[in-house]
């Protein structure tokens, strides 16, 4: 029993697939980026310099924990994916079941810890006393929607794992409009607070009509009886593959928290430009992302159907089309980088531009090691080696914190704007060592196997 909405990655072209799931799975990113983009024009322009500085202090913080978030739901898709690929729909249906119990449970226990802790972080990362307020007020409302964070990206992760990349970026898009037209609302009687909870809000409604639409659509995740009950056995598994994930963007995110303090330090204007800056390139790499999302599903299923020779193919084809999306961003942002800018602030500084111009010139101009570990760190989380994937994140830390601790404090921004390009390429290094024994040893086995089934036949 299958459904319409599904697709089977394991047969047919890989690279008409992974164009097939990317290109919704990219339009989805860039809407979300789009409204991550207009809160960020919204309080700039309305607000001004200082307010937009205090949503950029927040940032790395953020990254930190909606980052780990994301990282376990996107975990908890992988066996559900795997399952999916080998046809064991009855299993597949109680990992569903059982990651909808997980989820509950960690949403209440982060909430909860990051909201008393909030604060004290903010502190502990030298943010100005001038925009310390603000930063805590957004941040804890962001942290305070983190249930409806967990609900969305678990039921579009359960969806895409089942090769359904389009219908998540429907709900998407009408949660994108949403958002936009409550920044403008409510951030005249809100302030700072209104942007935040237009976030939380739209998020919230993202989450609701994905799962209607699962419990509706989706025949092949109708429980029948005893798939529902928790099971030690299936969320034992499902932490397995969801905490280094979402340890995965935590560690990495350590390193970047890190560098937010050092960029601190140099004061309010240098946070605005890495803000802003920062800003613009999520918006660019959200190709990167898709592929990333892409590889993850595609591994997942093509594991679980024992094609290894699909998956390298497929890998393949995903490292050309972001290499070739990696010269063309660089080229943009080269020519308009400032232009962008200016969208933020009606009147910026001279040093803000300069600054918010070289971050993006340096980080554009390595774009091709990010599209690298995107599509790697995700492929091999597909296939079940989230462990492997959580040691590039270290690499990852260990780049940003020596930039933090040692680089920018020497050289200044122009340390802060290298500090990423640094990670990925340390990065890159240990995921490419890492595909390469990953197939020889899944080769030998499948080879192994042949044997065995070939003798057991003959004798």
């Amino acid at each position: 029993m299958t459904n319409k909405k599904t697709v089977d990655m394991t047969i047919g072209s890989p690279l008409k697939h992974i164009l097939g799931f990317m290109i919704p799975t990219l339009v989805g990113f860039l809407f979300q980026q789009f409204y991550n983009l207009a809160d960020t024009v919204i309080i700039g322009r309305n607000l001004g310099e200082d307010s937009l500085a205090a949503v950029g202090a927040t940032g790395c913080l953020n990254f930190m924990i909606i980052g780990f978030c994301m990282g376990i739901c996107s975990g908890f898709a992988i066996p559900i994916a795997q399952r999916f690929g080998a046809k064991d729909y009855p299993s597949m249906r109680r990992f569903v079941a059982n990651s909808i119990w997980a989820a509950s449970l960690i949403a209440l226990v982060i909430t909860v810890v990051v909201c008393f802790l909030c604060m004290s972080i903010l502190r502990g990362l030298n943010t100005p006393d001038n925009i310390i307020n603000d930063s805590y007020t957004y941040i804890w409302i962001i942290f305070l929607g983190i249930p409806a964070t967990i609900m969305y990206n678990l039921a579009s992760g359960i969806m895409r794992s089942l090769g359904d990349s389009r219908t998540p970026v429907y709900f998407l898009l009408l949660s994108s409009v949403i958002n936009i037209v409550l920044d403008i609302v409510m951030i005249g009687p809100l302030g700072i607070a209104g942007p935040a909870w237009a976030t939380v809000i739209s998020q919230l409604i993202a989450g609701l009509l994905c799962i209607m639409y699962i419990r509706r659509k989706y025949e092949i995740l109708r429980f029948v009886k005893g798939e529902g009950r928790p099971s030690n056995k299936y969320i034992g598994r499902l932490l397995y593959m969801g905490i280094p994930m979402g340890l995965q963007y935590s560690i990495t995110a350590i390193g970047s928290v890190i560098l937010q303090s050092a960029v601190n330090v140099l004061g309010s204007t240098y946070v605005a430009s890495s803000a802003t800056a920062l800003k613009v390139s999520l918006f660019f790499t959200c190709p990167f992302d898709a592929l990333g999302n892409t590889a993850a599903t595609y591994g997942g299923q093509n594991m679980g159907a024992r094609k290894y020779d699909r998956i390298s193919s497929g890998l393949k084809w995903a490292v050309a089309i972001g290499f070739v999306y990696s010269l063309i961003a660089f080229a943009v942002l080269g020519i308009f980088g400032q232009d962008f800018i200016r969208m933020f602030i009606k009147n910026p500084s001279s040093l803000l531009l300069k600054n918010t111009a070289m971050f993006l010139k340096y980080n554009s101009m390595f774009y091709f090691a990010l599209s690298l570990v995107n599509t790697v760190r995700f492929l091999i989380q597909g296939m079940g080696y989230s462990v492997l994937a959580v040691l590039a994140g270290v690499f990852e830390m260990l780049a940003r914190g020596f930039a933090g601790f040692f680089l920018v404090p020497k050289f200044g921004y122009v340390a802060a704007c290298l500090a990423s390009p640094l990670a990925w390429i340390m990065a890159d290094v240990f995921l490419i060592m890492a595909y390469k024994l990953i197939m020889r040893r899944l080769r030998g086995q499948e080879a192994e196997r042949k044997r065995t089934v070939k003798v057991c036949k003959l004798g």
